[in-house]
């Protein structure tokens, strides 16, 4: 079983986490808790990867470098 490690991404607004993976277009998903979120984005993640190899197609290797935080004033 091949293992990848991949950068993601957690928000909340209000109500949702909202969960996705940068260098896995198209993948995202939601929970109503962190937890929630980030197994969903697991199992999505799993499901794209496994799409992405059946079709021939290589796993993208990780570009981010940081993510970060930025404080605008306007």
């Amino acid at each position: 079983m091949e293992r990848y490690n991949l950068p993601i991404v957690i928000q909340k607004d209000e109500d949702w986490y909202y969960a996705y993976c940068p260098e896995l277009q198209g993948c995202y998903t939601q929970g109503e808790t962190y937890e929630e979120a980030l197994s969903n984005l697991k199992d999505a993640m799993a499901l794209h990867i496994q799409h992405l190899l059946a079709q021939g197609e290589t796993v993208p290797q990780p570009e981010i470098l940081n993510i970060a935080t930025l404080e605008v004033a306007v």
